[in-house]
């Protein structure tokens, strides 16, 4: 049985029109994703009254995520979307079931079922953010992120049962040098290498990512930015003198605590984007085993380190291509 992360369903929920589903996907399709693979599915309930959520096989990246950790973190943010796509339309999730074990080709990884249409609740706070997140490979400056705002994104994770760490000075820099140890080991990888460059697009495309949005490499190599190519920057900037860095943990390390933290990541991306902070990802040292189970830490760290963070006032990052809706919708649609 799945995981339920709410209380038993209270009455009849509302009914989805094909018209707020297609809102509902649209929202789910602009979450951020393991090299904008954007590996998700969606399909209504056969009742009408709630969404099921498919991971996509067929766009998993299996050297770079041999377990489907990271795609389920990439689903997890969609369900995030869909949730606050959802609230915007006055529709309440009344329960939300998630997935106790791998994803099977098949099964919904997640259903959302929705409650009797009410007033927006403050996750539809959220929903003008979602169209302006973007991930943002450029410097940043060396502008403090304010305490209060820090506390904000403490809270969003804490509201997705998972703990936001804020790293001071000596625990981020003992976290950079594991991102860097692992982007040395993934650029040596001529495999992996081929799997990411198999995403990168030159021409426009539904998914992928773009090449005028790979960014910059750090031109005093403190922030290890992830080479895509293999080949070295094309270019160097300075970045910031010591990045903020966040990272997000769960309690467990299981399927559903992946979609967990990918729903955690996808709030805390929203709420920083709100308040005008750029955000990108630092995933190589979460790609290996070698450094992943070193991100934790060792003092006062919580359970698996899920997700890392670098955030910061810059640029905003570029646009990345996002795939059709109807080729996101999975069997059939409301008939109303």
């Amino acid at each position: 049985m799945a995981e339920s992360t709410a209380g038993a369903r209270g009455g009849p929920g509302a009914t989805l029109s094909v018209q707020e589903l297609r809102v509902l996907v649209a929202a789910a399709g602009a979450a951020p994703s393991l090299h904008n693979t954007q590996p998700w599915q969606f399909r209504a309930a056969d009742d009408g009254h709630g969404v099921l959520v498919f991971a996509d096989p067929g766009r998993a990246v299996p050297l770079a995520d041999p377990e489907g950790r990271g795609m389920l973190l990439s689903v997890g943010a969609a369900l995030f979307n869909l949730r606050v796509a959802a609230a915007r339309q006055g529709l309440p999730v009344d329960e939300l079931e998630l997935l106790p074990g791998p994803a099977e080709e098949g099964s919904p990884v997640a259903v959302v079922h929705f409650g009797p249409r009410g007033v927006p609740d403050e996750t539809a706070e959220l929903a003008d953010a979602i169209a302006l997140r973007h991930s943002s490979r450029e410097p940043f400056n060396n502008r403090d992120v304010p305490e209060a705002v820090i506390g904000e994104l403490i809270a969003a994770a804490a509201a997705e049962d998972t703990v936001l760490d804020p790293l001071e000075e000596a625990e981020a820099r003992r976290v950079l040098a594991l991102i860097a140890e692992a982007e040395a080991r993934i650029v040596a990888d001529a495999a992996r290498l081929a799997e990411t460059g198999s995403w990168l697009r030159g021409e426009p495309a539904a998914d992928g990512i773009p090449v005028a949005a790979l960014g910059p490499q750090d031109h005093e190599a403190r922030v290890p930015m992830r080479d895509f190519t293999g080949r070295g920057p094309a270019g160097s900037q300075r970045f910031e003198a010591l990045p903020q860095l966040l990272t997000i943990a769960t309690r467990g390390d299981t399927a559903a605590d992946w979609l967990r933290a990918g729903q955690a990541m996808e709030r805390v991306w929203l709420v920083a984007t709100a308040h005008g902070l750029r955000v990108s990802v630092l995933h190589q040292a979460v790609e290996l085993p070698e450094t992943r189970w070193r991100l934790r830490n060792p003092e006062s760290g919580v359970g698996t380190v899920q997700v890392v963070l670098r955030v910061g006032y810059g640029p905003p990052g570029a646009a990345t291509p996002r795939r059709e809706i109807d080729e996101l919708l999975h069997g059939p649609v409301p008939a109303t």
